[in-house]
């Protein structure tokens, strides 16, 4: 696969934070929405705004970030098996777009049609999954910030003369 040049690289990095920062935001904003329904403001008003959040900014976002951290492993020179930070993150990011559709998007859609009638129990669904997320996101952040575990195999050596 071709790698890009160095402008080419930062472009795919200021996407790549644009994306997985305004996922964060968006997850925080959901947290906040979660919180804001368990404190008793308005159900018919939290449930329905956090749907649309998730459908339309939450949901697209987390395949962005997925796509685009794909695209930098595979176009730069970190590659995607190259690296244990790189290869967990994508991981942890893989299972966070499965949860997304699968899981978060379904809950917070049927948390917005029930509104007034929400159980507590029904109301954690939208502060436990945030919470979570917005954890591995920040724990994601510090792995792209420090780099930790080296290589997952030692770089070829060059033939000895």
């Amino acid at each position: 696969m071709s790698r890009l040049s160095p402008p080419g690289r930062k472009a795919l990095l200021t996407l790549h934070l644009v994306t997985s920062l305004g996922w964060l935001g968006a997850d925080l904003v959901l947290l906040a929405l979660g919180v804001a329904g368990l404190r008793g403001a308005d159900p018919e008003v939290v449930y329905p705004a956090a749907g649309l959040l998730v459908t339309w900014l939450f949901a697209p976002l987390s395949v962005l970030v997925w796509l685009i951290g794909l695209a930098s492993a595979l176009l730069t020179p970190w590659g995607l098996l190259r690296w244990r930070w790189v290869l967990v993150k994508f991981a942890i990011t893989t299972a966070m777009l499965g949860l997304v559709f699968l899981l978060l998007a379904p809950t917070v859609r049927r948390l917005g049609e029930l509104g007034a009638d929400l159980a507590t129990r029904d109301r954690l669904d939208l502060i436990i999954p945030p919470t979570v997320s917005s954890t591995l996101l920040i724990i994601m952040t510090v792995l792209s910030t420090y780099k930790p575990w080296g290589r997952l195999r030692p770089p070829a050596q060059a033939a000895r003369p």
